[in-house]
C-alpha cells in the first residue's frame, strides 16, 4: 500500500490536527486516510503526518496542483514536505 509521509515545521501540533480532521472528508474522496500523526521528540517544532493512500501518482499530482495554487496565492505559505513511499 502506497503512503505519503509529511513534514512540516514552525506549525502548531494542535492546528495541523484541526486542519487535517477538517478536510479528513475532502481527503477521502480523493483516496487519501491519515494513519498517524507524530511530533519529533526531538525537536517539538517538527511535525511529522501519515497518509495511506489508493493511488500514489493521482495523490502525487493532486498535491502539486494544490501547492501549486496555494503558493500562487501566498508565496509564503507554510506547506508540509511530502516524500512518496510504495511497498516493494
Amino acid at each position: 500500500m502506497p503512503h505519503i509521509l509529511n513534514k512540516i515545521t514552525g506549525v502548531k501540533l494542535e492546528d495541523i490536527k484541526n486542519q487535517l480532521e477538517t478536510d479528513a472528508a475532502g481527503h477521502a474522496e480523493h483516496g487519501m486516510y491519515l494513519e498517524h500523526l507524530w511530533r519529533n521528540a526531538d525537536d517539538p517544532d517538527e511535525i511529522f503526518f501519515l497518509f495511506r493512500v489508493n493511488d500514489l501518482g493521482y495523490c502525487k499530482n493532486l498535491m502539486q496542483e494544490i501547492y501549486r495554487e496555494a503558493r500562487d496565492e501566498d508565496p509564503n505559505i507554510k506547506m508540509p514536505e511530502k516524500i512518496f513511499l510504495e511497498e516493494e
